[in-house]
């Protein structure tokens, strides 16, 4: 089998990572979290809007995927969050992933500095150091996709994100995936309608395993491939889920775009 998209962000994650231990400890990181004063609880925002029966928007910040290539030329993350909390964006999420994100962990603590928002730090975890490291930029929230990691890894990852008070997206898109999210009682879980290792989306996905899901305790998340209002508010009706991450199709239209209005 010829080496997948996720195959290869994860091959260069790993050398990154081992270069960044070589370089930051995790004393400083410690020393840095506790100094920052900017956390927001994510799944609380988030719940608050479930109890209320109100529809959360996860708005995301990206300069390109590799998918789309790059979506905006004139990238400016504290711009896009700026826009995003003019039209009441529930939580933020902010590509971090350099390789072929274009992203960067220093773009979490600039958005942080100027907008009061929950912010996920999107990104692919593989090592339990990301997790104080996300945190140390100011990160609310991490993600943990299951097709990326090992069952143990995902389970490291999940305590060290709770030793550290952030909330966790567990990201599935198969049945098989949906099925082991269930052991996570304290994530949010994330249904990535994009599978990782081909690109292509597919809202049916939600539809196919969100049943799967339905006794969670914890919110769900329909993700990716959502263009329109229609699509969400089909998706709200037919699920009950209340909680969208959408990202390429607010940044293609950020000013007006119909999705706000559900909010």
């Amino acid at each position: 089998m010829s080496e997948n998209t996720l195959d290869k962000i994860i091959k260069k994650k790993i050398e990154k990572i081992d270069l960044l231990k070589k370089s930051i400890s995790l004393n400083l990181l410690i020393e840095r979290i506790s100094e920052n004063k900017s956390f927001i609880n994510f799944k609380k925002k988030i719940q608050n809007n479930i109890d209320k029966k109100k529809i959360s928007l996860i708005a995301e910040i990206k300069k390109a995927s590799p998918s789309a290539g790059i979506i905006i030329k004139e990238y400016n993350p504290i711009e896009i969050a700026k826009i995003y909390y003019k039209y009441n964006a529930t939580c933020l999420s902010i590509l971090t992933e350099e390789t072929l994100f274009l992203g960067n962990l220093i773009h979490v603590s600039k958005v942080k500095e100027k907008i009061n928002l929950p912010v996920l730090c999107k990104d692919f975890f593989i090592d339990k150091f990301q997790i104080p490291l996300a945190k140390s930029y100011g990160s609310d929230a991490i993600l943990i996709i299951l097709a990326g990691v090992s069952d143990g890894l995902a389970f490291e990852l999940y305590e060290e994100a709770l030793k550290f008070n952030m909330t966790i997206i567990i990201e599935v898109h198969t049945v098989e995936e949906a099925k082991k999210a269930l052991n996570f009682k304290e994530a949010l879980i994330g249904i990535n309608n994009r599978n990782l290792k081909t690109l292509k989306t597919d809202i049916n996905t939600t539809y196919d395993i969100h049943n799967i899901l339905v006794n969670h305790p914890g919110p769900l998340i329909s993700e990716s491939g959502i263009k329109t209002k229609e699509e969400l508010l089909e998706i709200n009706d037919k699920t009950n889920i209340n909680t969208f991450l959408i990202g390429e199709s607010l940044l293609r239209n950020l000013d007006n775009n119909s999705i706000f209005s559900v909010l």
